[in-house]
């Protein structure tokens, strides 16, 4: 068996301090991915024994940024998706393992008054791209920040958030065009109908404690790893982010 977690720490200098290690060291994953790690290299030091670290930063100070611990070393690692427009954010890490890739990513938000809306479906497509063209070679497990509530299952509030950011025609549109090009969203093979599954919640109006979230982090995979999957969960009793972390098993 092999656990892998995603975790969208919002700033982890913020969420060291805020219980990352008791978790990481509890869940004793083989692979953690985290976005949004909000720093530069050299503005922190992980002792992380048993794990080999990779990182990508933003260009801009303070945002962005992934980053991929794992036991065992990758037979490769690259960082971004070489599109030289989409690679200045430091939101994506790939690391090539014997039989399969894994691929965190910190899709982009198409802000408010969707003011990124464009760039975000242009990143979409690329990605999209990306990810058959690894297939090609191997099967994909991808995960992270996804910056999209799917189905009206996937937040509290669907009616008043249609055609807000996250949860637009557009973005829920091109989620689709992922799993129609052979991805499987491991939760809900595991959880179909399951509701109130959320991995985001706003830090205002006490979102969190009315359980008033989102869906937005994902494990997805390739078709042809279905036979592997062994379980999917989301972390929403750890705090330290206002994003909880998600998991995926595999045989």
């Amino acid at each position: 068996m092999k656990k892998l977690i995603s975790w969208n720490v919002n700033g982890l200098r913020a969420c060291v301090g805020k219980g990352f290690f008791e978790y990481f060291k509890e869940t004793d994953a083989d692979i953690f991915c985290i976005q949004e790690t909000k720093l530069q290299e050299g503005q922190i030091d992980l002792p992380m024994d048993g794990y080999h670290q990779y990182w990508n930063y933003a260009k801009k100070k303070g945002y962005s940024g992934t980053a991929l611990f794992t036991k065992e070393e990758p037979l490769s690692v690259t960082y971004g998706i070489g599109i030289e427009e989409h690679d200045q954010e430091g939101r994506v890490i790939t690391a090539r393992y014997p039989d399969y890739y894994v691929v965190t990513c910190y899709t982009p938000n198409s802000q408010s008054q969707l003011a990124r809306l464009s760039y975000r479906m242009e990143w979409e497509d690329a990605f999209l791209a990306y990810l058959k063209k690894l297939e090609d070679d191997r099967p994909v497990i991808v995960c992270g920040d996804l910056n999209v509530a799917h189905k009206e299952i996937d937040l509290k509030n669907p009616k008043t958030n249609r055609q807000n950011a996250g949860f637009t025609d557009q973005e829920r549109e091109k989620f689709t065009r992922l799993l129609e090009a052979g991805f499987i969203d491991t939760y809900r093979y595991f959880n179909p109908d399951k509701e109130g599954a959320y991995s985001w919640w706003s830090y205002r109006f006490k979102a969190r404690e009315k359980n008033a979230g989102w869906r937005i982090d994902y494990f997805c995979v390739s078709q042809s790893l279905k036979q592997r999957l062994a379980g999917a969960d989301i972390r929403s009793d750890i705090t330290g982010s206002d994003h909880c972390p998600v998991e995926l098993v595999i045989t």
